[in-house]
């Protein structure tokens, strides 16, 4: 807000509690509202499909479980990391920032490079969005909708983190960077927790 209008309205801008980072985080805390609409209307479906069909798989037994259970868990580190990233750059940490944003994408990809694997095998066994060797034809066309959407956000995630991995290694990025990188981890512990949902209604139950 200008000196101009600052005098016109009687507000003080350091009173104001919108500034251009709280209004980075609003934007994003929106996408991230919506978001959260669109998978929980596709895990809703699938629940809606699970319990109307009669030939339902039980995913424990054609789902690779142990596989993504460590997929789970190497998502949960890579929140962990994003965390000390952001603790670093807060800190003026370069070194820290650059070696933790690292292990954030380097999480990301691996996860990303197992979900292949596993889709691979699947497809290779039968199970596409049209055909489901194992039983009701819909379970393989909610299980690549809802894990390919969540795939793609961690792509989105992946690529976003890593602009900001290229500035930190330019040396582009300081301490006052750190509202855009607590931004990026919002959206990262996002895409974390969702995968945890995910993780629990269409591979455990």
């Amino acid at each position: 807000m200008s000196q101009a209008a600052a005098l016109h309205t009687g507000v003080d801008p350091a009173e104001s509690p919108l500034t251009p980072e709280s209004w980075g985080k609003l934007g994003m805390w929106i996408f991230l509202a919506g978001d959260a609409m669109s998978f929980g209307a596709l895990l809703a479906g699938y629940g809606a499909l699970r319990y109307g069909s009669a030939d339902w798989p039980v995913p424990s037994k054609v789902l690779g479980v142990g596989l993504t259970a460590f997929m789970t868990f190497l998502l949960i580190c890579s929140s962990v990391t994003m965390v000390l990233a952001l603790v670093a750059i807060q800190r003026g940490d370069r070194r820290g920032l650059r070696n933790f944003l690292s292990l954030t994408v380097l999480g990301g990809v691996m996860f990303l490079g197992m979900q292949a694997y596993e889709w691979t095998h699947l497809i290779h066994d039968g199970l596409t969005l049209t055909g489901n060797p194992f039983g009701a034809v819909l379970f393989g066309t909610t299980f690549f909708i809802i894990t390919g959407f969540h795939g793609a956000h961690v792509t989105g995630g992946v690529v976003y983190l890593s602009c900001y991995l290229i500035q930190a290694l330019r040396g582009r990025l300081g301490q006052g960077s750190a509202n855009a990188i607590e931004i990026a981890a919002l959206y990262w512990h996002f895409v974390d927790l969702v995968w945890i949902l995910v993780f629990t209604f269409v591979y455990l139950l």
